[in-house]
């Protein structure tokens, strides 16, 4: 966004330090409230069913689950501090102060490193599920997957301390002006983030799924040839060509989205993070922060038990007693 001289002061009574107010049409700041806003709202309530869900109904209480749940948490916490966040800096002046502005940088990229290191572990679940059957139910257990989640949480949260620790003990070397809170990390310090929070984690991601989808396709096609003598043999053949597709229509939905919404955020990051603070940047962190608004839909809606625990909470069923130990599934 453009600021030009005849801009007005976020703070006049401080000439020299206040930064100016952002030029922007009306048009715009209403455009990009309502997009952010709404984005918002439907993040919080989509993850919050989830959240809920999961944690409410005993039934659900098992190892995938609990990494949707910690998923969810993350994408949580996007919708209800980041998405609000970038809607007042983009959009008009920051009047919440350096501390708080440094606060907020730390827990939107604690949740984001979270949240990819979640969808790690969701595909190594899926991949050892696939690939690995009979070890699955010694080697993923509840209490397996907690303590994963704990390290996922662990790692990012000293993760992010270190490669913004200027920018939070430090805040008044970076601020050139009273009105603004943006992201300061070096060069070197992007360039890192962009091999351990994308780079690695996509490849990760994507090898896995290749495994599983090459796994799965060739278990069918087995079952297939297997039951070639049996008189059922056309609709078994019919239905194992679908499970084929449907196997790969998910893994193409899930990398695919994963990709469209990350790749512009951590292009921009490696070109420089200073563009993140331009008009451009709520374009990319716009659709960088949708992801976590379409993680719901593509882990948890297509599930029926999902479908079946958001009537119960909507009409308010789960506040009755023994509601815990509802079947679902």
């Amino acid at each position: 966004m453009e600021v030009h001289d005849g801009a007005e002061l976020c703070f006049p009574q401080l000439l020299n330090t206040s930064c100016r107010k952002p030029l922007i049409s009306w048009s715009e700041v209403v455009f990009f409230r309502c997009l952010l806003s709404s984005l918002s709202v439907l993040t919080v309530a989509l993850n919050l069913l989830v959240i809920i869900s999961i944690s409410h109904f005993r039934q659900l209480h098992t190892p995938t689950n609990l990494l949707l749940l910690s998923l969810s948490v993350s994408d949580f916490i996007v919708g209800l501090v980041t998405l609000p966040g970038e809607m007042l800096r983009k959009t008009s002046c920051w009047f919440l102060g350096d501390h708080i502005c440094a606060l907020y940088m730390y827990v939107t990229t604690l949740t984001i490193s979270a949240s990819v290191g979640n969808m790690v572990l969701i595909s190594i679940d899926r991949y050892v599920s696939i690939c690995q059957p009979l070890h699955y139910p010694t080697r993923v257990t509840v209490r397996t997957v907690k303590l994963c989640n704990f390290l996922c949480w662990l790692c990012s949260f000293l993760y992010r301390i270190v490669l913004i620790k200027d920018m939070l003990f430090q805040n008044d070397m970076y601020v050139s002006c009273y009105g603004k809170c943006e992201f300061f990390i070096d060069y070197i310090g992007g360039f890192v983030d962009v091999f351990v929070n994308f780079i690695i984690p996509v490849t990760v991601i994507i090898v896995l799924n290749l495994r599983v989808f090459v796994v799965a396709v060739s278990q069918a096609r087995a079952m297939r040839s297997h039951i070639t003598a049996v008189t059922l043999q056309h609709s078994v053949t019919v239905t194992s060509r679908k499970s084929e597709l449907k196997a790969a229509r998910t893994l193409g939905i899930l990398i695919a989205v994963f990709l469209i919404c990350f790749i512009p955020y951590h292009c921009v990051c490696l070109v420089g993070v200073d563009l993140l603070n331009t008009y451009f940047g709520i374009l990319v962190i716009s659709v960088f922060c949708f992801n976590p608004c379409l993680n719901p839909l593509i882990y948890a809606l297509f599930y029926p038990w999902f479908r079946r625990a958001i009537k119960l909470i909507v009409t308010l069923q789960i506040l009755q007693p023994g509601s815990r130990e509802a079947n679902i599934l």
